[in-house]
């Protein structure tokens, strides 16, 4: 059989993505482009209201090869699956099964009884208790195609139940690995040749802190994982302020490994917002976090996540986030406009934000972090960095080639070179010209 998988959402949506390609592919299945396939997978998200109606835009857009053959069907996993349930099958009588956030782990199983033949509709949207271990591939290991970095999951879910937020009840609650089975995975990926791994959890800092934890904390399990030999670069998201422990804060300064970068959700800069979002901090205690960080790692890059316009916000609200956004100083941040989601405590929350009031605030939000950032990357023209070579870049020149990768904070670097076959490779470079959203290297040390 042939498949084709179209991933929405955050990284753990794209590990599960590759996960599931190996699964099948171990199975006899072979990965095709959308034109070949005969099985299309649609792997979902459900955080926001627009990546919801992205589903539906594809699946809708996916009939069109299904009328191909009657054979042939479609599954649709993750959060919005999870959320509508059998209701895709209503809608969209080519969906042959729909699997949850859980489910995952028997839908390979799934996907091959139906490809053999079984004319039902199956539904696996059961939340399990504990973590739902999944089958290794034939290697032991999920890598990023092409490349030696990895993504690793080491727990899921969420308790924290943010008014907003829609993923306790679309991941389940929270569910911790067992620390043996995470350092396993690791051990085989950095044997397989993978040089960077990120830990992968909806609040990794609260590892452990559930009925499937052993004991073992997230700063434990970190310095675990650092002293695998082979993992020269480590990371972790995402993480929830309330939860990061002052040992995980000492560790970016302890573990060469560990990298000076860190997501830290704000979500809003204004106590009044934070209490309503249920996100049980306040900014003394945020900003303690920063300057902790920033004293044990003076380089650390900080990213964020931001909603403006969340009920009852007001313009003070509002000046006090963008006022916190220029303290911290983020690099980059992901910034959005409150939408409703369903279930969640804030739906019924009032007063709403005006649309326009919230586009107006978002789009103030966006042009200050637009130059935060450019002011950022421009403080870094002619340092010396590494860059983690993850591909070529699209645009190629005709006396070298073009790479793309990642320095330590995990910032987009471009360079040449005249060399092939860098991908993997770990090489040094100097900033020579700060871009938008990226820097532009320069070889140094050795032809390369």
């Amino acid at each position: 059989m042939k498949f084709h998988i179209v991933t929405f959402g955050c990284q753990m949506n794209v590990h599960d993505s590759q996960w599931l390609a190996r699964a099948l592919e171990a199975r006899g299945w072979e990965q095709a482009e959308e034109d070949e396939a005969s099985v299309f997978v649609i792997n979902t998200c459900s955080v926001r209201d627009k990546p919801e109606q992205k589903v539906y835009s594809e699946l809708g857009r996916l009939a069109r090869h299904l009328k191909r053959d009657p054979q042939m069907f479609a599954a649709v996993g993750g959060c919005v699956a999870q959320q509508i349930g059998k209701g895709f099958f209503n809608r969209f009588p080519f969906v042959r099964l729909v699997f949850g956030t859980d489910g995952i782990a028997n839908a390979p199983n799934a996907l091959e009884r139906l490809a053999e033949g079984a004319e039902e509709r199956v539904a696996l949207l059961d939340f399990v208790d504990l973590y739902p271990e999944r089958e290794l591939a034939a290697d032991g290991t999920v890598t990023m195609p092409g490349t030696r970095q990895a993504f690793v999951n080491i727990m899921q879910g969420c308790d924290n139940f943010c008014a907003y937020c829609i993923v306790p009840y679309t991941r389940g609650r929270q569910k911790s690995r067992k620390p043996d089975a995470v350092i396993e995975e690791c051990r085989a990926l950095a044997n397989k040749g993978v040089r960077e791994l990120t830990l992968l959890g909806q609040n990794v800092n609260s590892f452990g802190m559930d009925s499937g934890g052993t004991g073992v904390s997230f700063a434990e399990l970190l310095r675990e994982v650092a002293a695998i030999d082979g993992i020269e670069r480590l990371r972790f998201t995402t993480s929830h302020p309330k939860d990061i422990a002052d040992e995980v804060i000492a560790a970016f300064g302890e573990l060469d490994n560990l990298c000076p970068s860190l997501h830290l959700p704000m979500q809003a800069g204004s106590d009044a917002v934070l209490k309503k979002m249920r996100r049980k901090y306040d900014m003394k205690r945020y900003l303690g976090i920063v300057d902790a960080l920033r004293e044990v790692r003076p380089d650390i890059s900080l990213t964020t996540d931001l909603i403006v316009g969340f009920p009852g916000e007001t313009d003070e609200d509002f000046e006090q986030t963008l006022a916190m956004v220029k303290r911290v100083g983020f690099e980059s941040s992901f910034s959005f406009k409150y939408s409703d989601r369903p279930g969640t405590a804030s739906v019924n929350m009032e007063p709403k934000v005006d649309p326009e009031i919230a586009q107006s605030r978002l789009q103030r939000l966006q042009e200050l972090q637009n130059t935060i950032t450019k002011e950022s990357l421009k403080k870094l023209e002619g340092r010396e960095t590494t860059v983690l070579v993850e591909g070529k870049s699209r645009r190629q020149e005709d006396s070298a080639v073009s790479w793309r990768g990642r320095d330590p904070a995990g910032r987009v670097v471009n360079f040449t070179s005249r060399r092939d076959g860098l991908t993997g490779m770990i090489v040094p470079v100097r900033i020579a010209q700060a871009k938008k959203h990226s820097l532009v290297g320069e070889r140094t040390g050795e032809p390369w």
